[in-house]
């Protein structure tokens, strides 16, 4: 019988592939930028109201005392960095609970920190008459802390540790009662529900807080998640391989936990559940940039933004001179591609 080996390919080719490859993920985000960069344009020069190019330019370099300037440089500025740090947030988010979680189809609402968020405020609203800003932004983090935190400990509780199948099972469970709380309180007491209802939807439109109490938490977070970027790629392959590579699974895995605490509350205290960033950019990141955990992050803060910046722009245009609210529009396109996504997942394990 003849011997066969196998060859490997020289370094060299190699060196080269990997070279292209990382050519080919630049120019992406390169282009990703440009078009964040025009959309960034466009939404500060789209509205109900009709300003012309040159007039909205020409505000933003000489404001005046005109309503044409509090729109352009108050409501439309407001709106396009609410969108630009909410879209990176979740996006961000996203990337980062489908790597911790080895679920493609994973999103931050996954861990039930959305809805941790989303009851606090609601709690809040309804018994200690906490509507302002400031105490709507507290809470949401503080829901959503408590929630990723009871999640994480529910999933770890009787040894073996907090498994992906765990973390999903009790998120789904947090989730569903705290859904179920909501709707109870909100029948309960009728003026949380106005004052909840409008922010239920996910909407860009509020302009009301400060912007610290949105960037700042994002920053932190996004900080954490650089930190761990090398760990989580070392985690989507299994905790096994990860520990067998030196990774600290526990600690990447807790750090990640704060991080999407962070990047979560902020977003959902400033837009509302704004759902399926989370999983349509990093799904559609992971494609374009390949198996490399931080290269997937950097594709997923620049094409968030340009994700929830086009939902935005689009739904100010489809009903002009009213608007369909960003929540609405990502809902109707991820639905799709969630059920998409099952039908791959099961296709290819048949």
């Amino acid at each position: 019988m003849q011997e066969t080996s196998v060859v490997a390919p020289p370094s060299g080719s190699r060196d080269r592939l990997c070279h292209d490859s990382n050519v080919r993920r630049i120019v992406i985000i390169a282009v990703l930028g440009v078009a964040l960069i025009v959309c960034a344009v466009v939404s500060l020069a789209v509205g109900s109201s009709t300003i012309p190019l040159a007039r909205v330019l020409e505000l933003l370099r000489h404001p005046d005392d005109s309503n044409e300037s509090y729109v352009v440089t108050g409501l439309r500025t407001t709106r396009t960095v609410t969108g630009i740090v909410v879209g990176l947030a979740l996006a961000v988010a996203g990337a980062v609970m489908q790597a911790v979680t080895r679920n493609p189809i994973a999103d931050p609402g996954l861990l039930g920190v959305n809805s941790g968020a989303s009851l606090a405020i609601v709690l809040g609203a309804s018994f200690g008459g906490a509507t302002s800003v400031s105490a709507q932004f507290g809470l949401a983090s503080a829901g959503a802390l408590v929630a990723a935190a009871l999640v994480y400990s529910v999933s770890a509780w009787g040894g073996g540790g907090a498994s992906p199948v765990r973390l999903v099972l009790a998120g789904v469970a947090f989730s569903a009662a705290a859904s179920g709380i909501i709707q109870g309180l909100l029948l309960l007491f009728p003026q949380t529900f106005n004052t909840f209802r409008f922010w239920d939807v996910g909407a860009l439109t509020r302009t009301d807080f400060p912007m610290w109490l949105l960037i700042g938490p994002v920053v932190v977070g996004l900080v954490l998640v650089l930190a761990v970027s090398k760990g989580l790629s070392n985690i989507a392959l299994g905790d096994d391989v990860a520990t067998a590579l030196g990774t600290r699974v526990a600690l990447v895995r807790g750090v990640s936990l704060v991080a999407l605490t962070l990047l979560c509350a902020s977003a959902t205290a400033a837009a509302g559940p704004i759902s399926f960033v989370g999983l349509m950019v990093p799904l559609a990141a992971a494609r374009a940039m390949g198996p490399v955990r931080s290269w997937i992050i950097l594709c997923s803060a620049v094409a968030g933004p340009v994700l929830l910046l086009s939902a935005d722009i689009l739904g100010r245009i489809l009903a002009r001179p009213s608007e369909i609210q960003v929540g609405l529009l990502t809902a109707f396109v991820g639905s799709p591609v969630l059920l998409y996504m099952v039908f791959r997942l099961k296709g290819e394990r048949a």
